[in-house]
């Protein structure tokens, strides 16, 4: 199966090779125009919305939390894609209300440098979990780690990816990301099929199968609930792409990639969900799939994983090279640059590979609660339209959502343990969830005291 596998991602890396233009304009590379200035319309902005944000690790999730916490852990992951709707409804105010041309000049005007400067940190960040995740995933598919089936894998995909992005930057990564979700909705279509045929793939076991109240997934379903409001704001993937259309293209796009992405994720939850129900002892989520739906299913599933991974990969660098070209001004806003800011980010994603933690839903959680010091941004400063709010208040959201990122990771990874015994919650996603609501809470509140304390109204 493996070199079936290695065949399939070949053609497929060098279909997106033969798609992606060689561009020279800033418009093309950084802003995703064609050449002659033409910006994608709603089924393209559309396809390259959800295809990006339905990561290789995005599938991985979605299915093991289905195999491991029943209906409940797939519909948690599924929470997180009602992103597109507050990520829209962010971007409705921010540049079709109050007229700002990104997120960094929008916090730039109401925080000073502070305001760029914390959220660069943070989206940089994410940027680099996005290409350490997804390459992992790569590796994991074709070997063991440390393996050279791994970690051949893991360059030549990420090498192969960067080629085809420093080509034609935001540009080729739109048009490339609608032949990769083309494949994609093929295969999963596929797998569907093979799936309903199985005699023992029944909708009604598997919408009963998290019955338990106190079941991992609903509490983590309620962390999602917490995380969306704040999530989109700090993915720059997603915020790029509310800047290149008019209103209606952009509106519209973002609200077809709600229903449409939320519905490719539940499907591969459902179909972790199946195999955790038939798995037997000692049986992993890629040991249940095989012998449920046979090793052609399998294939399928992989090839979904590769698709999805070059796609978020493509977009991560294109985005990556905007946040330090254009956003952060590192160097002249040229395409050279841009390129260099790409191989540089692999790069960093690389060192993240051998260096970070393999635990694919820990980036996702420390992720979603550092990007929570957004959310009083943008309930007080965003939909309110309050320009008021102290430098100070905004300093400590960003220092509360870090601790809280911090403390997560270090409980998760075995650092610390000082949330048993302060909170009585032992499970992961409980203490998640405490985090997540502290952090939010938190934040709210320094907005509020620190508007009280200007004593200052809107004008």
């Amino acid at each position: 199966m493996l070199t079936t596998l290695a065949v399939i991602t070949g053609a497929i890396a060098l279909g997106s090779l033969a798609l992606a233009p060689r561009v020279s304009t800033v418009g093309s590379f950084f802003r995703g125009r064609s050449p002659t200035g033409t910006v994608p319309g709603v089924l393209s902005l559309t396809l390259s919305q959800v295809t990006t944000w339905i990561f290789a690790r995005s599938i991985m999730n979605a299915a093991i939390l289905g195999y491991y916490y029943g209906i409940g852990g797939a519909l948690a992951y599924t929470t997180y894609y009602l992103s597109f709707l507050t990520g829209g409804a962010i971007i409705a105010s921010l540049r079709f209300r109050h007229g700002f041309p990104s997120v960094q000049a929008f916090l730039a005007d109401r925080f000073g440098w502070a305001g760029p400067t914390c959220y660069n940190f943070v989206i940089g960040v994410r940027l680099l979990s996005e290409i350490f995740a997804n390459l992992l995933v790569i590796g994991i598919i074709f070997g063991v780690a440390g393996t050279m089936n791994y970690t051949l894998a893991i360059l030549l995909v990420g090498i192969v990816t960067l080629g085809y992005s420093m080509l034609g930057g935001l540009h080729a990564s739109i048009r490339t990301d609608v032949f990769q979700m083309g494949l994609f909705l093929i295969v999963l279509s596929a797998m569907m099929v093979v799936a309903c045929m199985n005699a023992d793939f029944q909708i009604t076991e598997i919408i009963g199968s998290s019955s338990d109240i106190d079941n991992p997934g609903w509490v983590l379903l309620a962390v999602a609930l917490l995380q969306v409001w704040s999530y989109p704001m700090h993915d720059p993937v997603m915020m790029d792409r509310g800047f290149i259309a008019d209103k209606d293209t952009t509106m519209r796009s973002f609200y077809h990639a709600a229903w449409l992405s939320a519905l490719c994720i539940l499907i591969f939850g459902a179909l972790g969900v199946y195999a955790g129900l038939h798995r037997l002892d000692g049986e992993t989520l890629t040991t249940t799939l095989p012998r449920l739906l046979s090793t052609d299913t399998m294939l399928l599933f992989n090839v979904a994983l590769v698709v999805s991974s070059m796609s978020t990969l493509d977009s991560t660098f294109s985005s990556a090279a905007k946040l330090a070209i254009v956003d952060m001004k590192a160097g002249a806003a040229n395409v050279t640059n841009g390129r260099v800011a790409m191989a540089l980010f692999l790069l960093g994603g690389l060192i993240m590979l051998y260096f970070g933690s393999k635990d694919l839903f820990s980036a996702v959680a420390v992720s979603g609660t550092a990007s929570m010091f957004l959310a009083p941004v943008v309930f007080f400063s965003l939909w309110l339209g309050r320009d008021d709010v102290p430098v100070w208040a905004y300093v400590a959201a960003f220092a509360t959502a870090m601790a809280g990122a911090g403390l997560y990771f270090c409980e998760t990874a075995g650092y610390l343990s000082i949330m048993e015994p302060l909170t009585g919650l032992s499970h992961k996603y409980s203490k998640l969830l405490v985090i997540s609501a502290a952090t939010l809470v938190l934040g709210c509140a320094y907005f509020a005291t620190g508007l009280a304390l200007s004593g200052k109204t809107k004008g």
